[in-house]
């Protein structure tokens, strides 16, 4: 029976099973040819991408009211937490691990320095260490350029003090970096770190600081374009910007105070080293402090000034762009950092 409807079916349809017979082959080299290609189609597929391990340009820009200014990155150093004074060893690594911050090898240290376009001059507090401290700093000069300016076209440096990390960008290889700038500084602290006699009285160790500042103002003062000021509240170094004494950790530092309409910036310069600990306790000291018990003093002061009357702040050894504001709460104090956005004209 099965072999009747066979043949009945190949009678009704004559050449049906030549034709798959004929079919057949086609369909299995096109499977066997999919076969074949698939595992080349898979292989050219991207390789895996190699990681960049390179961090963008380091500046951020925003607006104080009509002032446009430019944290510029310098690099970073690690502090050994031991350097920090009138505290516990206990208590210092409570404090950097409630901020996450590794203090192995040492606490990831920034240094900032702050560019601000008035529409009229462009000036720059504190100029970065350039090779004063090792390959991890010294890139002032780079990230200027790469936030849109050129050294030649800073008309001030204003220097919150004299200390390497801040002056030593000045003059890589004993040249000037900012050749049409006028550099201003405390006279106190002129008076300190540029004495010949302080040098050969300061301890071996510190002897360096001493010759790295006379190093990074020797061109300026070649081209008479060093000046100081004496420090105190309403001193303005140049027009619209007030130097405000914050004496201890070292003898003249200083810093900047800029108002534009309802805003008001101040450049700190090194009220804060550690901010995981510093803030949460105002008393604790570094060893760089040249005085550290006024140095603590006037780290209470401006804390509570710049809380109490809202003040934009840039710190140079404040998490980059170390823009931000300054809160006070129970435990001390708390840093609240400026929220990355555009420049906004909206508001």
């Amino acid at each position: 029976m099965k072999l009747q409807s066979a043949a009945r079916l190949a009678n009704a349809r004559p050449g049906h099973a030549m034709h798959k017979a004929l079919r057949l082959p086609a369909i299995v080299l096109a499977a066997a040819m999919a076969s074949a290609l698939l595992p080349a189609a898979t292989g050219t597929a991207h390789a895996a991408a190699a990681q960049q391990k390179t961090q963008v340009p380091g500046y951020y820009r925003m607006m104080i009211g009509q002032l446009e200014v430019t944290a510029l990155y310098d690099g970073y150093i690690d502090l050994d937490p031991k350097i920090l004074k009138y505290t516990s060893a206990r208590e210092v690594q409570s404090l950097l691990a409630r901020m996450f911050v590794e203090s192995t090898p040492g606490m990831q240290t920034a240094v900032n320095a702050y560019l601000i376009n008035t529409g009229r001059s462009l000036v720059l507090v504190d100029t970065g260490a350039a090779a004063c401290f090792g390959p991890t700093l010294g890139r002032i000069g780079d990230n200027l350029r790469a936030a849109g300016y050129a050294p030649e076209q800073v008309d001030a440096v204003l220097l919150t003090h004299l200390h390497g990390d801040h002056a030593c960008g000045l003059a890589p290889n004993g040249q000037p970096a900012f050749p049409n700038a006028t550099v201003h500084v405390d006279k106190a602290d002129a008076d300190y770190w540029l004495s010949e006699a302080n040098a050969a009285a300061a301890p071996k160790e510190a002897q360096g600081l001493f010759a790295m500042a006379r190093a990074a103002v020797a061109p300026y003062q070649a081209a008479n374009r060093f000046h100081t000021f004496n420090g105190g509240n309403g001193t303005e170094p140049i027009p619209g910007v007030r130097a405000l004494p914050a004496y201890g950790h070292t003898p003249g530092h200083s810093g900047y105070l800029l108002t534009s309409g309802k805003e008001s910036l101040l450049l700190w310069g090194d009220i804060i080293h550690s901010h995981a600990v510093q803030f949460r306790r105002p008393q604790v000291a570094i060893e760089f402090d040249t005085d550290s018990h006024a140095a603590v003093i006037t780290r209470k002061r401006i804390l509570a000034d710049a809380a109490k009357g809202k003040l934009w702040v840039g710190g140079a050894h404040l998490p980059f762009p170390g823009l931000g504001h300054v809160r006070r709460d129970t435990a001390g104090y708390t840093w609240v950092p400026a929220e990355y956005g555009p420049i906004r004209t909206d508001r």
